[in-house]
């Protein structure tokens, strides 16, 4: 018996898995996830997109995937919180799930992290997988790493080492002013890119920074009027969501003429902000972006065909594949058996071979410079039917961005 199986746009024979029992060992079986992420309060809209995000990409691989499962999502509202994060936690193992996906906010990350390590060492037999999908403290795979934590975005070091590369070749980068929201991310999203420009373009002045707390700002005037009198020809900040919203807003509302270095100017309703008029270009470091080709592609209109919105969180992807190709190498939806198979093991993503790192659990993947401009013939999608979208400048392969790691692993016995 022989078929053909087109997964990530690569055709596999898979006659010889079929044989083995390897690629459907588990064919049918329903593999519950728990979302855990703010669905109300400020980043709702983030956390409602990224949760569609998910649910789309299940469906995607529920037709075919390497170990034949179903995947179905559970959602939680965490409210951007991490004691509410440890409650929905509590509340998807009190139901028998046995897999958590969270992306937003590195404190809810580091909560769940530490009480999912401590909850399998405490509960043989009912452990839980952590996929990380966006946070990106550092920690989280270095002091604090964990066997049963697994990051799909490049952290926030990672993405400061990519921009670095990219900002030292631009000369009119000489005075650069930090803004960020007031939690590990922001306070991290400065510090290594002090460390990193430093390096590579000694030269470079900050000429001031400053923390803000999250989701709580209501005008950014202020601080952008720090910014002007600053003489800042460049902003670089890591926040996301309203907080990057109203920055932008403020920003052109006072005409400041500086190009912004950012994390997510692609999360919702920043682009609608942006294409409203910015006083320099936007810029964001990224895993991807609106125009690759292939599977991506397709995925996205069909995201957009069915929900009039934009898959911008390519990691869902990035963590189905993971979790399919785990599950058929361990021929098991066991979650001890499936951390072991996908702890360093290689898969294709949607930009190539991936890998998650075996040392600290971190995926090593190219990263992405994009630049928001007018969409033109050759990159025609519309971010939030804008009319613009983001074009790529510069793509660094994961040997430049890629940081090492101080992380002592212990795996199960």
């Amino acid at each position: 018996m022989k078929f053909t199986h087109r997964l990530f746009g690569t055709t596999v024979a898979a006659s010889a898995a079929l044989v083995s029992g390897l690629a459907f060992a588990q064919a049918g079986q329903t593999v519950k996830v728990a979302f855990i992420d703010p669905l109300s309060g400020p980043f709702a809209n983030v956390g409602q997109n990224q949760l569609k995000s998910w649910q789309f990409i299940a469906e995607h691989f529920n037709k075919k995937n390497a170990a034949g499962v179903k995947f179905e999502f559970v959602s939680f509202d965490n409210k951007g919180s991490p004691q509410e994060s440890l409650n929905n936690l509590k509340a998807a193992i009190d139901q028998g799930i046995r897999y958590v996906v969270q992306g937003n906010g590195s404190g809810a990350a580091l909560a769940i992290s530490d009480a999912v390590s401590k909850h399998n060492e405490r509960n043989p037999g009912k452990e839980v997988v952590y996929l990380n999908y966006a946070a990106v403290d550092p920690d989280l795979t270095n002091g604090k790493c964990s066997f049963w934590h697994f990051r799909l975005d490049a952290d926030t070091s990672m993405k400061m080492e990519a921009l670095t590369s990219f900002m030292k070749d631009q000369p009119d980068v000489k005075k650069v002013y930090v803004i960020g929201q007031n939690y590990s991310h922001g306070v991290q999203v400065e510090k290594f890119f002090r460390e990193t420009i430093a390096r590579k373009r000694p030269d470079v002045q900050v000429v001031g920074s400053d923390l803000h707390p999250i989701g709580q700002v209501k005008d950014f005037a202020p601080y952008i009027a720090k910014i002007k009198a600053s003489g800042a020809d460049s902003v670089v900040t890591g926040n996301w969501g309203q907080d990057l919203t109203l920055l932008i807003k403020a920003a052109k509302d006072a005409g400041l003429n500086a190009n912004f270095y950012t994390y997510y100017a692609v999360t919702s309703g920043v682009p609608t902000a942006m294409a409203a008029g910015v006083g320099g270009k936007v810029r964001v470091v990224a895993i991807g972006h609106n125009s690759l080709p292939g599977v991506a592609a397709k995925l996205q209109d069909d995201y957009k065909a069915k929900f009039n919105d934009d898959w911008y969180t390519l990691q869902t992807y990035t963590g189905l594949a993971l979790l399919s190709e785990g599950m058929a190498k361990a021929k098991s939806v066991d979650p001890v058996k499936v951390a072991k198979a996908m702890s360093g093991i290689k898969f294709q993503g949607l930009t190539g071979e991936l890998e998650l790192r075996k040392t600290d659990h971190q995926m090593q993947q190219p990263l992405f410079i994009t630049e928001w401009r007018k969409a033109d013939a050759k990159n025609k999608y519309s971010v939030e039917n804008t009319g613009f979208n983001f074009q790529e400048v510069r793509m660094l392969p994961n040997y430049v961005s890629s940081t090492p790691t101080s992380c002592q692993m212990k795996a199960p016995a």
